[in-house]
């Protein structure tokens, strides 16, 4: 395929994906902060437990270490879009001991990725990626009523990075991130009287993120190769807007909006560090294990709904381990596939009631060649569970699959005429 055309078909995607919100989040845990934080992990590394800090491939794109850019060959073009399917279960036990069961299902578009060469020692990447989500919808009654809430919307990245190979081993990397997003919390309020009521919560974000890496690898010997990885992206005030909206349903929708505020000194986030370590053997085996720090307890937000003053930030970390095998990439098909799997745990950054809402899962995916090419698609299947520790609250169940297609074209290459 000319290059010319999938340089093309790759921005009109990415143009699209840019007017297309991205997907939302189904627990109720994300009307706190920020939503439901994402770690920019693509559809092949989402397989392997979401792992990457210290990944080097020329063949798959990782943002989650901007360093890894230089790793790329200098004539490989490289584009990478993901979706995903979510199948949610939850449980909730109430003050009498009975248990309330839900479910739902949800998804759409992930992240949009691509990289190219500059040079022999320098890589470039750009893309759109999703920060954090809200999504959630739930009822309950009320004395001489009903309440009704739910909650959507979420911040996203549009970033630029760069990466560069100063010495043999050695490689460092940046991104630059325009951060934008608007998250919405909705309470409905309907009394017996028939008067109905919705205040509304809005955080706007608009403001640039900073991220940070470097690389290292050492060659054990000619089939070996080990590498360490650092990732560090500097903690910030925020720009942008926050208000709250009450709306008189019962009287034309009379709007009355209150507590109108910057958000520069009053909301914030907290650096991330992120460290790890990758083994390869040959093109057959690849082991990484990652750690990941956030003192979110540093991080400030100003509630502008009195409700949710009973929120607060915990300090996150995040402990991931991941494989992957390829019997032999010169073999028959099913030799060539890229097998995978993964596992992670998370303390998180909310605290809801003076409970951590803490998450752990397990994955496992396949990354299939393209016959006749080197564009590979990656299918993921991951289950994941949340809840709040001591108090559980609401105990969530995922079961998610992960699209991905990581196209594969050289670079400014013209044939020879033979």
């Amino acid at each position: 395929m000319n290059i010319a055309k999938n340089i093309l078909v790759a921005v009109a995607l990415f143009m699209g994906a840019v007017s297309v919100n991205a997907q939302e989040a189904m627990s109720p845990y994300s009307k706190y902060g920020y939503g439901i934080l994402n770690d920019n992990a693509t559809s092949a590394q989402s397989a392997m437990g979401g792992v990457g800090y210290a990944m080097q491939s020329g063949r798959q794109i990782n943002v989650m270490n901007p360093a890894s850019y230089a790793s790329i060959d200098s004539i490989t073009f490289l584009f990478d879009i993901g979706m995903d399917m979510t199948k949610l279960w939850s449980r909730e036990t109430d003050n009498k001991g009975v248990s309330h069961f839900g479910s739902g299902f949800g998804g759409g578009l992930d992240y949009v990725t691509m990289q190219f060469p500059i040079n022999k020692y320098i890589g470039a990447s750009f893309g759109l990626l999703p920060f954090s989500n809200v999504g959630y919808s739930f009822g309950s009654k009320i004395d001489n009523g009903s309440e009704s809430r739910q909650g959507t919307g979420g911040l996203n990245q549009l970033y630029a990075g760069v990466g560069v190979r100063p010495l043999k081993g050695l490689s460092v990397g940046m991104n630059i991130g325009y951060l934008f997003g608007t998250t919405y919390n909705d309470t409905y309020l309907y009394t017996s009287t028939g008067s109905s009521t919705l205040f509304e919560t809005v955080v706007e974000v608009r403001d640039y993120h900073l991220q940070f890496g470097v690389q290292y690898a050492y060659n054990i010997n000619q089939d070996s190769k080990l590498t360490a990885g650092l990732t560090f992206s500097p903690g910030k005030t925020l720009l942008g807007h926050a208000w709250g909206v009450n709306y008189d349903m019962s009287s034309d929708n009379q709007a009355d909006t209150v507590g109108y505020t910057s958000l520069k000194g009053k909301y914030s986030l907290p650096a991330l560090w992120g460290f790890g370590v990758n083994y390869q053997w040959r093109d057959r085996w690849m082991v990484e294990a990652d750690f990941t720090y956030q003192p979110w307890k540093k991080a400030k937000y100003t509630n502008i709904d009195d409700e949710l003053q009973s929120q607060s930030f915990d300090n996150r970390w995040k402990v991931a381990a991941g494989m992957q095998y390829t019997p032999n990439t010169r073999g028959s098909y099913l030799q060539c596939i890229n097998y995978r799997a993964g596992a992670f745990y998370e303390h998180g950054y909310l605290n809801v009631l003076g409970n951590n809402v803490r998450e752990y899962g397990a994955s496992i995916g396949f990354g299939l060649p393209a016959p006749k090419s080197k564009t590979v698609i990656n299918i993921g299947f991951e289950w994941r569970h949340r809840q709040a520790d001591p108090n559980p609250l609401i105990k969530e169940n995922y079961l998610s699959i992960k699209f991905g297609v990581n196209f594969n074209e050289r670079w400014f290459y013209q044939r020879k005429i033979m």
